[in-house]
């Protein structure tokens, strides 16, 4: 199912467990690597995983602290036709690629994205971990 990713496994069971994830091409998060936590709620695939970073990462659609994501299509557009698949080849790297400042977790990061792409671009370079 991952084999593309590193996979650890929580608890002996299967419904916790990390991802790495690395940050997409053509983007400021390129050469990142993160740690995702992923929870499978019970009634899963019907209802949606619990995504969050869990190093850090300087995005306005994640909240600093907790590593929470705002992502529609987990959060609220999920549906059972998805799979952990999409949400590492698609819709983390879509995250990365065209962050949402309208709707931000971070006020400030999506403030200095809106504000200066460029220094918000340095910004993240600057707090990636490898």
């Amino acid at each position: 199912m991952m084999s593309d990713y590193k996979v650890e496994m929580m608890n002996d069971g299967m419904q916790e467990f990390y991802v790495e994830f690395n940050g997409p091409e053509d983007s400021p998060y390129h050469g990142g690597v993160w740690r995702i936590r992923v929870e499978l709620p019970d009634a899963y695939p019907y209802k949606s995983p619990s995504i969050g970073f869990v190093n850090k990462i300087y995005h306005p659609n994640v909240d600093e602290m907790s590593g929470s994501v705002c992502l529609d299509v987990i959060n609220q557009t999920w549906s059972p036709m998805f799979d952990l698949v999409n949400v590492f080849e698609v819709f983390l790297p879509q995250l990365l690629l065209y962050p949402n400042p309208s709707d931000p977790l971070n006020g400030e990061a999506a403030a200095l994205m809106m504000r200066d792409r460029t220094a918000y671009e340095e910004k993240v370079k600057g707090s990636i971990c490898t």
